[in-house]
């Protein structure tokens, strides 16, 4: 092999060529060997790809994304991975990043029983079993943003409505990228079990394959309820803070219209004129603080009847 990144399992019945890093080397080698077209290869290397399906007559090159859930940044990004299915070979190309592809292919490395399970006449059996275990992959990362909604739940009605701000967002993003990874893998599994009569049985890859496309709507309408969900939550902690804040400011304006007479006295009785009232009093002092208090307990007495207290 040219590179340690292309591993190949061969038997009688078919061979599977697994690709675990896009590099110009691993392109030449999948040019070389199985005459796969530049093209096609040039989208492999892309970082930016969008799932598709192609049949030629050689081979059929399918682009799906995987959904790929980073624990240190809490994010959910897509993994590429690329197939070349012909008759009797079946080529994955990825970046080593989907834990349950890798296992899947080193226990098909090692074990015989696997081998005769899986590697039987055409890719169909093979075909559906890797993507059926990419789309089990996908169960934790959905359980997973269930559990933070739940958790956003509750804590919005602990009285956490500012700190789960930043985690709606988190969640909020996670399923708006999931729900991008996913929306179009029902339409290429259908498309791949109408184009592929050149090399496979129709019957039977359907058989297979429409099992797969229930998991796809399974997922899709999980992650429908997630986000309605967690928009509904949204709306339920934003409306929370408006009106936490909107008591906040309520209590501030009554404070500073109930202060507003007695800074009025305080200024009043401030000015430095001959013949202000009390000026020469004894209590002088006594009888404004009064007046203050009175005015105080008058707005006070005001606001209640209003109910604005």
């Amino acid at each position: 092999m040219p590179s340690p990144h292309i591993q190949k399992i061969q038997t009688k019945n078919l061979t599977w060529v697994d690709i675990s890093h896009v590099g110009q080397v691993e392109m030449n080698y999948l040019e070389k060997n199985f005459r796969i077209h530049r093209l096609h290869l040039s989208d492999c290397l892309s970082k930016i790809q969008r799932p598709k399906l192609v049949s030629t007559s050689k081979y059929i090159f399918m682009v799906l994304l995987f959904p790929l859930y980073h624990r240190k940044v809490r994010k959910i990004t897509p993994s590429e991975i690329d197939f070349f299915i012909s008759s009797h070979t079946l080529i994955t190309v990825h970046r080593n990043e989907l834990s349950s592809l890798i296992n899947f292919f080193n226990q098909c490395q090692i074990s015989k029983s696997q081998q005769q399970k899986y590697f039987t006449g055409s890719p169909a059996t093979l075909l559906y079993e890797i993507l059926n275990r990419l789309f089990l992959y996908c169960s934790p990362i959905l359980d997973n943003i269930h559990l933070n909604i739940e958790s956003i739940e509750e804590n919005i009605f602990r009285g956490n409505e500012k700190r789960m701000v930043r985690e709606i967002l988190i969640s909020k993003t996670n399923v708006v990228n999931f729900r991008k990874i996913m929306q179009i893998h029902r339409t290429i599994i259908s498309k791949l079990i109408e184009k592929s009569s050149t090399f496979f049985s129709a019957g039977k890859l359907k058989a297979y394959f429409e099992e797969l496309i229930e998991t796809t709507e399974d997922i899709w309408q999980n992650l429908q309820n997630m986000n309605q969900t967690i928009e509904a939550l949204e709306r339920t902690n934003n409306s929370l803070i408006s009106y936490q804040l909107n008591d906040i400011i309520k209590i501030l304006t009554t404070i500073s219209v109930i202060v507003m007479p007695i800074t009025l006295l305080a200024s009043i009785f401030g000015m430095n004129l001959k013949f202000m009232p009390f000026i020469e009093h004894p209590l002088a002092f006594w009888l404004i603080v009064g007046l203050m208090g009175l005015a105080f307990l008058v707005m006070i007495y005001f606001f209640k009847k209003r109910k604005w207290l």
